[in-house]
């Protein structure tokens, strides 16, 4: 009978330690990530770094890479063509 005690202790001892280093860290990023977006004070850090990499953004002399351009250009052409043919 005590094996069997010593053998539960340390198998629900072994759970408790893989599901803290496996599934509790992944919660722990998850719970940071959502009261971040959730609260005022995160939202507002939040709006203040998109402010400051649209500044960063603002500085380069150029901010998208060759076929970069290329492709938004070709995509914002073909909404204006589909937008045309609605008429």
């Amino acid at each position: 009978m005590r094996t069997y005690i010593y053998k539960t202790l340390i198998a629900v001892i072994a759970l408790i330690v893989v599901f803290e280093f496996t599934v509790a860290k992944t919660l722990n990023k998850i719970t940071k990530q959502t009261e971040i977006l959730l609260t005022k004070e995160g939202r507002k850090k939040m709006v203040k770094s998109i402010k400051v990499e649209m500044k960063k953004a603002i500085k380069k002399d150029n901010y998208l890479k060759k076929d970069e351009r290329i492709l938004i250009n070709n995509f914002i052409n073909k909404i204006k063509t589909e937008l045309k043919n609605v008429e």
